[in-house]
């Protein structure tokens, strides 16, 4: 049965005034591990870009020109409820950017919600919004979890999480120490790497916060001091794996290792220009297409490029440059796909 639809649906949300977030630091105490010390969390396997290089690029960068704008086609077909869909039975539907509704089953699970106008602490400024959302918030399907991969603003959206909690009051996994950038009354529930927590309304699904190679931080006090990853979904029979925002490591093969070769993995390919800025914390789509390879993902799907211009390549050089690395991987089975923002398909 078709869901009922408001006039105007919910397609952007303004940003919300975060500059709260400038001077807070979490109160969290780290354990020692082989990513955390006294200072906050790193990455094992690679040096973090030096902050002197980032403020550099900032600086004196040159990126590409982008649209102000730009229109997607509109699909006809919308997600729908699912009550009677068995665990076997998976979808998937590209939002934008980092933002993917997953359907396993009867289950919504939806990653990094981004319907902001700007990823900023201020509303009206910062990196602006070029293709809208592709399916409008009031067009999602009830959603049983949120899985919340970093604090950054392209990433975690307050205005989209009070939308979605006011209307679904779901949980929200996501790394250690990300708590205190949430509102009180939303269930946040917090992840070391590695760590699972059970999918409460299903005990056969299990949610694991996974590494990622990345950074963290919101404002002037807090860098590296709450945990960045991924999520994977676990069932019975299969898993699914959201990388959220990485570079390239060894993580990838572990992930492979520890949890099985993902069904269905969400790997970002844009944000990586210039290279020797970026390498350390975005992957370019060569990079993309190793991290396929390393999980033995049966299906890949292209996330994090041309919705908000962060980084200094062209908005269509991902998608350029992926066709070219999958001709040279021989990854040519169409096992490593792209969506139209708004468009689904069966994994």
């Amino acid at each position: 049965m078709s869901r009922l639809r408001r006039s105007h649906p919910v397609q952007q949300l303004t940003t919300q005034f975060s500059g709260q977030h400038a001077l807070l630091r979490p109160d969290f105490q780290y354990l020692p591990s082989d990513h955390s010390s006294k200072h906050g969390f790193f990455n094992p396997a690679s040096e973090s870009t030096r902050s002197v290089a980032l403020y550099e690029w900032l600086l004196f960068r040159k990126p590409a020109q982008w649209p102000a704008q730009e229109t997607i086609p509109s699909c006809l077909d919308k997600p729908q409820a699912r009550p009677d869909a068995t665990l076997n039975d998976w979808q998937v539907w590209f939002v934008g950017h980092a933002t993917v509704l997953i359907q396993i089953g009867p289950y919504n699970f939806l990653t990094d919600p981004v319907w902001a106008q700007h990823v900023s602490p201020l509303p009206h400024l910062g990196p602006k919004r070029v293709r809208p959302a592709g399916i409008a918030l009031d067009e999602l399907p009830p959603i049983d979890a949120v899985l919340l991969s970093h604090n950054h603003y392209d990433h975690l959206d307050l205005a989209s999480l009070k939308w979605l909690h006011q209307r679904d009051r779901m949980p929200i996994y996501t790394g250690l120490a990300n708590r205190c950038y949430l509102p009180e009354e939303m269930q946040v529930i917090e992840l070391d790497w590695w760590q699972q927590a059970d999918f409460k309304p299903d005990n056969r699904i299990k949610i694991v916060y996974t590494p990622a190679q990345h950074f963290s931080g919101r404002g002037l006090k807090d860098r590296n001091k709450a945990l960045w990853g991924g999520l994977s979904i676990l069932t019975p029979d299969d898993h699914c794996f959201f990388a959220g925002d990485t570079g390239y490591s060894p993580h990838f093969q572990q992930i492979r290792e520890n949890l099985g070769a993902p069904r269905l993995s969400l790997l970002p390919i844009g944000a990586y220009e210039p290279r020797k800025i970026m390498r350390t914390m975005h992957m370019n789509p060569a990079d993309a297409i190793r991290a396929h390879l390393d999980l033995h993902s049966k299906q890949s799907l292209s996330i994090h490029y041309r919705t908000f211009q962060l980084t200094d390549e062209a908005i269509n050089q991902p998608l350029l440059e992926l066709a070219s690395a999958m001709t040279e991987a021989q990854v040519t089975d169409g096992s490593f796909f792209n969506l139209l923002e708004g468009y689904g398909r069966k994994v």
